[in-house]
């Protein structure tokens, strides 16, 4: 049976305020993943 995505998880991008979907890189370490791509993660501290 094939993966679904509307059944993957979500979680919200402290930085860029989008959500973004479960990927299968982050399959191990999906609980401490908290932004959605490098680019917020490198900017992280900054404000806009």
């Amino acid at each position: 049976m094939p993966h679904r995505k509307p059944d993957l998880p979500t979680k919200m991008c402290p930085v860029c305020q989008r959500p973004f979907t479960w990927r299968r890189k982050w399959a191990r370490d999906w609980d401490q993943v908290r932004y959605c791509s490098e680019r917020c993660r490198r900017s992280r501290g900054r404000t806009s």
